[in-house]
């Protein structure tokens, strides 16, 4: 059963741009804090970016901050889906990035604390 939709990953030049979106699928996540993750070949999944339910409140990896940008659509046809807009990329970027919701609506940096998670999108960033 599919509950979050990513889509958007793909291959891009060092210093290119992409922009990740995540839907929800069969039920709506307006109220709940969603996050991205990204996982390396041969390195455990680490904490991107995320929100809280009402876009207020974001959180960065440092890895990524002033490059990256979240954002979410809470309006009733978008059910809260979440965006992750990718700029400056670097070959360090390369991964399968996972979009997660956690019922802790002021979201969270931990995996752990997320109960709903989509299939992922590879991003590759060439040098």
């Amino acid at each position: 059963q599919v509950h979050l939709v990513e889509s958007g990953g793909g291959s891009v030049q060092a210093g290119g741009s992409l922009r990740l979106s995540c839907a929800p699928s069969g039920r709506t996540f307006s109220s709940y804090g969603m996050g991205w993750f990204r996982q390396a070949p041969g390195k455990e999944r680490e904490f991107v970016a995320a929100i809280s339910w009402n876009g207020g409140t974001t959180y960065y990896a440092d890895s990524v901050k002033g490059r990256f940008t979240i954002s979410r659509d809470n309006t009733y046809n978008a059910k809260g889906t979440v965006y992750l807009q990718m700029n400056s990329l670097k070959p360090e970027d390369t991964a399968v990035y996972y979009c997660a919701a956690t019922e802790y609506e002021m979201a969270s940096t931990r995996p752990s604390a997320y109960g709903y998670w989509g299939q992922g999108t590879q991003v590759t960033v060439s040098s």
